[in-house]
């Protein structure tokens, strides 16, 4: 296979925090550990109960206390939530019917750091049908469904989390799953790189015998990097087509220096991953978000949005559908021309921010919009994130003295600038969907499956298989998933014949797309 780095941008690695107060340690978890994350299926708000878990003494119906929720009573709550989300995620339904028989993770010990909603409660409750045994803890201080957290804690899981954690209790959660006597973890899925980086500053020991790392998020990937001290964006343009992945190149430099000794999985960069969940998931939840928190009428309006990759197609392509007229802004020519044909203008973001009424960020990256973009903006314009975290959007600068922020209803501030111009502000530039609407099960459990097969994988795979490197999922996994959720759509796929494989050069049962796609 051939590699070619595009770009090399040393950045300098955050420290672990120390307690230097809040915001400065806000800094060195990732950002999207920080988003917010309202749920309509929560039953309770962080509010209700100042005491802290920490602080309580708690034991399910068995007797056990080995977990830290914010209320084990709502534990019926919960487990109606999970129910109603296995309905929707019968891929991952059936995978666990059809491996619980064979324990394909009997002995694994997994740590876990992930949202912990109804839908990532079924992923949890799958690996511990296939034989593992669990222990989790919230990648995101505002993302867990207490009563869901209720119900995985009466069902026996280890879960330490629930909504409104500070930040400290953040890393006291991710430690007490990790530091138990009697119990090492030997896998690890993450999402954000928070558990991982803990496991490797705080319990090298530990670190060392892991067996495979599953990663969910861009944010981990790339957080993988910042350990050595780079941040590399690379792409393979080719590869030899075989069932075995190829080392994903982000991490070529790290696995080189020897800093990496654990074989991981990159899932974000899987296309199960990236042509659902980002596409078709935004594509919905988009308009969840803006409507839930504005009542805007799409038809008409102008609407700009910051990046044209999955989850800016997505995002455009409803906006459209409604009638909204729609600009994209592009580093990248080659998303450039998508937007272009797709029938996008493509523009600067300068050219056309006193007339939009709406903005969207989808580009990953951080002062997409500046202070100098929101002095521009025309009264009661929306600003929102559909992005990475909350650095797109440049939302320290609006808190200075001469701007009046003014709470108008949940996740949604009006910025009032001194001459009485609004600007409608959503979740704080944090992620929209995760902060303002639900995201869509069905989804969610196409991610979900994925997950569970990268740590079959990793754990079942013999050794010399994967070396200390980050892969990308075999493609054969990834159209496994694929197929596990056509039944859903009463769909049928056409096989080849013998003679057809053989004309190009497959084996007519796949993988059908190259490591490179």
């Amino acid at each position: 296979s051939q590699q070619i780095q595009f770009a090399d941008d040393m950045q300098e690695f955050s420290k672990f925090p120390t307690k230097t107060g809040r915001r400065s340690l806000s800094r060195s978890i990732s950002q999207s550990s920080t988003d917010s994350y309202s749920s309509a299926a929560s039953y309770t708000d962080s509010s209700d109960d100042e005491v802290s878990p920490r602080e309580k003494q708690q034991t399910n119906s068995k007797g056990s206390s080995n977990f830290c929720v914010k209320n084990i009573k709502q534990a019926e709550f919960g487990r109606r939530e999970i129910e109603i989300a296995e309905q929707d995620m019968s891929a991952l339904i059936s995978l666990r019917k059809r491996a619980q028989g064979e324990k394909p993770l009997a002995g694994a010990k997994i740590v876990g750091c992930t949202h912990i909603t109804a839908q990532t409660a079924v992923l949890i409750e799958t690996l511990c049908a296939l034989g593992a045994q669990c222990r989790w803890s919230a990648c995101n201080i505002y993302s867990t469904q207490n009563e869901v957290a209720a119900a995985l804690a009466e069902a026996g899981v280890a879960v330490f989390a629930w909504k409104g954690e500070s930040e400290d209790d953040f890393w006291w959660c991710i430690d007490r799953c990790v530091n138990v006597d009697g119990w090492q973890a030997n896998m690890i899925l993450d999402d954000g790189g928070d558990l991982t980086h803990w496991v490797y500053k705080k319990y090298p020991s530990v670190f060392k015998k892991i067996r495979g790392i599953v990663e969910e998020s861009v944010t981990g990937v790339h957080r993988w990097e910042l350990w050595e001290g780079r941040s590399r964006d690379l792409r393979e343009l080719a590869a030899v087509c075989s069932d075995l992945p190829l080392p994903s190149p982000r991490l070529y430099q790290l696995s080189k220096a020897g800093k990496l000794c654990v074989p991981a999985m990159n899932v974000n960069d899987s296309v199960t991953k990236q042509k659902f969940d980002n596409l078709y998931c935004c594509r919905e939840s988009i308009l969840d978000g803006l409507k839930r928190t504005t009542d805007v009428m799409f038809g008409g309006k102008q609407v700009v949005v910051c990046g044209y990759g999955e989850v800016g197609k997505g995002c455009c392509a409803a906006l459209k559908a409604l009638g909204a007229i729609v600009y994209v802004t592009e580093i990248d020519p080659i998303c450039a021309l998508q937007a272009c044909m797709d029938g996008f203008r493509v523009v600067k973001l300068s050219e056309v921010i006193r007339q939009v009424d709406v903005v969207i960020t989808c580009t990953g990256n951080k002062n997409v919009v500046t202070r100098e973009h929101l002095d521009r903006m025309k009264n009661s314009c929306i600003v929102c994130n559909m992005g990475h975290s909350n650095t797109e959007i440049d939302v320290t600068s609006l808190r200075m003295p001469e701007l009046t922020w003014e709470r108008v209803r949940s996740q949604v501030d009006h910025v009032i600038w001194p001459d009485g111009k609004r600007v409608v502000l959503l979740a704080e530039g944090r992620l929209l969907n995760l902060s303002c609407s639900t995201v869509p099960t069905f989804v969610l459990s196409i991610t979900a499956t994925t997950q569970a097969l990268a740590l079959i994988e990793l754990y079942n795979a013999p050794e010399g298989r994967y070396k200390q490197d980050v892969y990308l999922l075999p493609k054969k996994m990834d159209e496994y998933v694929a197929s596990l959720h056509l039944p859903s759509f009463d769909a049928h796929l056409t096989e080849l014949t013998d003679d057809q494989a053989k004309y190009l050069g497959l084996n007519k049962n796949g993988p059908f797309k190259p490591n490179y796609y």
